[in-house]
């Protein structure tokens, strides 16, 4: 029971000598058309979770901490992103590793989410900021 829109693209890995950690979608998820998901350092969707169209999940980042090393040569990080139960994402948004939603959650659209928000959190912005609790 999910749904995955047209023209999305699922990508597993980046490079076959460091594989990905893969991507898991819960039941009565959709995700919508132009989307991409980037699951190198994992992508894990919960069940219930509505998407709109063109969302990014970016769960891999380049190292750059050495300025006299190419940054292409310095290697990747990866956190995973986790988005659970019961969410609510809206057009446009973009999700870079380490990004975690938590359950009964809203992010406007637009928003870029670069770490970990509490459950039933409406968050929007770049970067994405909590905006208010939905228990208020």
């Amino acid at each position: 029971y999910v749904n995955i829109g047209p023209n999305t693209i699922i990508e597993a890995t980046g490079v076959i000598t460091n594989l990905g950690k893969g991507c898991k979608i819960g039941n009565n998820t959709g995700l919508g058309a132009f989307s991409f998901i980037g699951a190198a350092g994992g992508v894990s969707i919960g069940n219930d979770v509505i998407m709109g169209q063109r969302i990014s999940f970016h769960s891999e980042n380049h190292n750059f901490s050495k300025i006299d090393k190419l940054i292409r040569m310095q290697g990747v990080s990866r956190k995973g992103i986790i988005i659970k139960d019961n969410c609510w994402v809206g057009a446009n948004v973009t999700f870079l590793d380490g990004a975690c939603i938590n359950s009964g959650s809203i992010i406007a659209a637009g928003a870029v989410v670069t770490k970990e928000f509490p459950p039933n959190s409406i968050i929007g912005g770049v970067p994405a900021k909590l905006i208010k609790s939905r228990t208020e």
